[in-house]
């Protein structure tokens, strides 16, 4: 078996020669290149079985090095990044270790593959997959809210904002559901918390009511040029203004 390893970081590179050599039982035969210029010039002259391979290499992106040589070998990515970038993932059924990773974690991202790979199920890059990658990577990159700070009786807790479903005013504060219903307060009005968040994920229904896209379940019509919306994990349905609803249209269709 060949792989080829694309990672700037040593003590990366290391990490995960371990990890293969702690998974399989064959005999391993490992290349290694820390850019773009090394990578292209190893695929040139070999073939491998699949690739592991960090987003930022010394020169630049590995997505900038996959969309200028046609890769039919499997890729499991290793990366840092989180939210945005790792939708698009799980949306192209790419299979990936998150850092920092254990031993187990590196196991369930090579059975994945296997399994993806066996089945036929697993999806090569093109160009297209790749540009949605560098989009996702841009949006994870772009400078909004990640995580709020939650004061409890009990102490501080922080609430990730990709868990965050609904949000609604409550005088100079917000109440917030979050992914499995429970609700919890922040010490900000409804507007600042608004400027903070993704416009591409949270939409302000009304004047007192912003919504998460990941949580949104069903969406009816409703008198006077209104919707009605069910959220995940939220009993009650909340309601677009009759001055929302065009544009609530337009941005589910972003």
């Amino acid at each position: 078996m060949k792989i080829l390893i694309l990672e700037d970081e040593i003590p990366a590179y290391q990490k995960l020669t371990k990890c293969l050599d702690a998974f399989f039982d064959v005999k391993i035969s490992q290349d290694w290149a820390r850019s773009i210029i090394d990578g292209k010039k190893l695929l040139a002259e070999n073939s491998y079985d699949f690739i592991l391979s960090d987003i930022q290499l010394l020169d630049g992106l590995s997505f900038d090095l996959f969309n200028s040589v046609k890769i039919e070998t499997p890729i499991i990515f290793c990366s840092a990044h989180d939210d945005y970038l790792f939708q698009a993932f799980n949306t192209n059924g790419i299979a990936y270790i998150l850092k920092p990773y254990s031993q187990n974690d590196f196991n369930k991202a090579i059975l994945k593959y296997q399994a993806l790979f066996k089945k036929g199920d697993y999806n090569t890059l093109n160009n297209h997959t790749i540009d949605a990658l560098k989009s996702a990577l841009q949006e994870e990159n772009t400078t909004y809210k990640k995580r709020f700070v939650i004061k409890k009786a009990t102490g501080i807790q922080l609430l990730n904002t990709i868990d965050i479903a609904l949000i609604t005013a409550s005088g100079d504060f917000c109440l917030v559901n979050d992914k499995d219903g429970k609700r919890h307060t922040i010490s900000q009005n409804l507007g600042s918390i608004h400027q903070q968040l993704n416009p591409k994920k949270f939409f302000k229904i009304n004047r007192s009511e912003i919504v998460n896209i990941d949580f949104i379940e069903n969406i009816e019509s409703h008198f006077k040029n209104r919707l009605l919306i069910s959220m995940k994990n939220h009993k009650e349905k909340v309601m677009t203004s009759s001055s929302t609803t065009s544009d609530f249209r337009k941005w589910l269709e972003n």
